[in-house]
C-alpha cells in the first residue's frame, strides 16, 4: 500500500507492508529511491506512522546518499552474457589458485545475475557468482572467492570460518568493509 509523509523539505513515498510474522516495524531505502516500511499486524497504523516520523531524517540522509553514488547503467543481453562468460573463467581461475591452499572439494561453478548478493555456496559445495565480479578490483574478487570457498568447509560466519579466510586473506576486514560499499 503506498503512503507519503511531507515535511517542510520534501515529500517523501513509501510502500506499507504488513507482515504477520514481524515483531518491530522496519524501514528499508533501497538504492532506487524506494522506502518499505514492514508493519506487524499487532501495530496500529498511527504507531507505524509515529515510527516513520522519528525515523525520517535518517531516511532523507539514505536517500539522499543513494542519489550521490553512479547509477547503474542498463546492459544489453549480449552484454550480460559477454560479462557472463568472462566471470566464469576469472571465478575458476581464481577458485584453482586459492583452493591450492585449502584443498577443498568444490562442486559446481556457476554464474548469475543475482541483485543482491555477489556469491554463495550451496551445502553441496556448489559456488554461485555474481556476473559482476568482473568489474570489481582484483583484491576484492581474491577476498569474494576466498569468502565463498570457505562457506564449502564452514557454512556460517563462525570465528573457526574467519580463521580459514584470514589464513589466506589477513587483511580481510578491510576488504569486507570495501566489498559492503560496492552496489550491485
Amino acid at each position: 500500500m503506498k503512503k507519503v509523509i511531507c515535511t517542510l523539505e520534501r515529500t517523501i513515498a513509501y510502500t506499507l507492508k504488513k507482515n504477520a510474522r514481524s515483531k518491530y516495524v522496519r524501514i528499508s531505502v533501497h538504492c532506487d529511491g524506494a522506502v518499505l516500511v514492514t508493519q506487524p499486524r499487532r501495530l496500529s497504523f498511527a504507531h507505524v506512522e509515529h515510527i516513520v516520523a522519528k525515523r525520517l531524517q535518517w531516511i532523507i540522509t539514505k536517500l539522499d546518499f543513494f542519489k550521490t553514488l553512479p547509477q547503474p547503467h542498463k546492459r544489453s543481453s549480449g552484454e550480460y552474457y559477454n560479462l557472463r562468460a568472462s566471470a566464469l573463467t576469472l571465478a575458476q581461475e581464481r577458485l584453482a589458485f586459492f583452493n591450492a591452499s585449502y584443498g577443498f572439494k568444490v562442486g559446481k561453478v556457476s554464474i548469475r545475475n543475482q541483485r543482491t548478493r555477489w556469491g554463495s555456496c550451496s551445502r553441496k559445495g556448489n559456488i554461485c557468482f555474481n556476473y559482476r565480479i568482473v568489474q570489481l578490483a582484483p583484491e576484492l574478487v581474491g577476498y569474494l572467492i576466498v569468502h565463498e570457498l570457505c562457506h564449502v568447509a564452514e557454512m556460517n560466519h563462525s570465528q573457526k570460518f574467519w580463521k580459514l579466510v584470514e589464513r589466506v586473506i589477513p587483511h580481510y576486514k578491510a576488504l569486507r568493509k570495501k566489498l559492503k560499499q560496492q552496489s550491485l
